[in-house]
C-alpha cells in the first residue's frame, strides 16, 4: 500500500487539491481521507488550535489519534493500494513542535513516544505546500473568513514559522519516509494540477 499525504498551512490549497484528485483517475483507485477536523461532526468539539496547557495539547493529540485509528481501519478495509491523506500525523507533531517553541509545553517528544504505540498511517511520500504568509492571508480574506474571526492563531507569524520549520528545517525528521516541498503561491487550481502531476509520478 502506497500512502501519500498533503501537508501545509491552513489555506495552502490542500483541500482544493484533494477535491481535484477525487475527480481524476487517481481518485477512482485511491482511498482518500479528508483532514482530521472534517471527521468531527460539531465544530465546538474540535480541539482549539491554541491550547492553554500541555495537558490540553496532549488531550487534543489523543482526540485526533482516535480519528487516525479510524483512518487506518478504513484504509485497510478499502482494498485500495493507494492512500491519499489530507494531513497526516506529521500535522499533529508539527503543531506540538510549534507550541513547544511558543509556550514551552514540552510535549513534542512525548507525542512521538506515544505515537510509537498507536496505529497510524506513515506516509511514503509527503508533499508540503509552501505558501507565503501574505498569500495565505489574502486567500482567507477572499474566502470571507476574516470578518467573522479576525484573530486566527493558525496564521500568526510565529506559529507559521515554527510549523514550517518542522517540515523544512527541524533537526528531527518528520514521520514521513520522504518529503517534497512544493512552492504553492500560485492559485489553488494551478497548485492542484501540480499536486496531481507529483502524485501521478509517485503512484505509477
Amino acid at each position: 500500500m502506497l500512502t501519500i499525504a498533503l501537508e501545509g498551512p491552513s489555506y495552502a490549497g490542500k483541500s482544493t487539491a484533494i477535491r481535484h484528485l477525487r475527480r481524476t483517475a487517481l481518485g477512482t483507485r485511491a482511498f482518500v481521507s479528508d483532514c482530521y477536523v472534517k471527521h468531527i461532526a460539531h465544530r465546538d468539539d474540535i480541539p482549539p488550535a491554541r491550547t492553554d496547557s500541555a495537558a490540553a495539547q496532549l488531550a487534543a493529540f489523543e482526540r485526533f489519534m482516535a480519528i487516525e485509528a479510524t483512518r487506518v481501519a478504513e484504509a485497510a478495509t478499502s482494498g485500495r493500494q493507494l492512500v491519499i491523506l489530507d494531513r497526516s500525523v506529521d500535522t499533529l507533531l508539527a503543531h506540538a513542535y510549534a507550541l513547544d517553541a511558543l509556550f514551552n509545553y514540552g510535549v513534542h517528544h512525548r507525542l512521538r513516544e506515544r505515537l510509537a504505540a498507536l496505529p497510524h498511517l506513515r506516509p511514503d511520500h509527503t508533499l508540503y505546500l509552501d505558501v507565503p504568509a501574505d498569500a495565505l492571508h489574502l486567500r482567507r480574506k477572499t474566502a470571507g473568513h476574516t470578518a467573522a474571526e479576525s484573530e486566527y492563531f493558525l496564521h500568526e507569524p510565529d506559529f507559521l514559522h515554527h510549523t514550517r520549520d518542522y517540515f523544512v528545517h527541524a533537526p528531527r525528521r518528520p514521520v514521513t519516509r520522504e518529503l517534497a516541498v512544493l512552492a504553492a503561491g500560485a492559485g489553488p487550481d494551478d497548485v492542484a494540477k501540480a499536486v496531481e502531476a507529483l502524485v501521478t509520478y509517485w503512484a505509477r
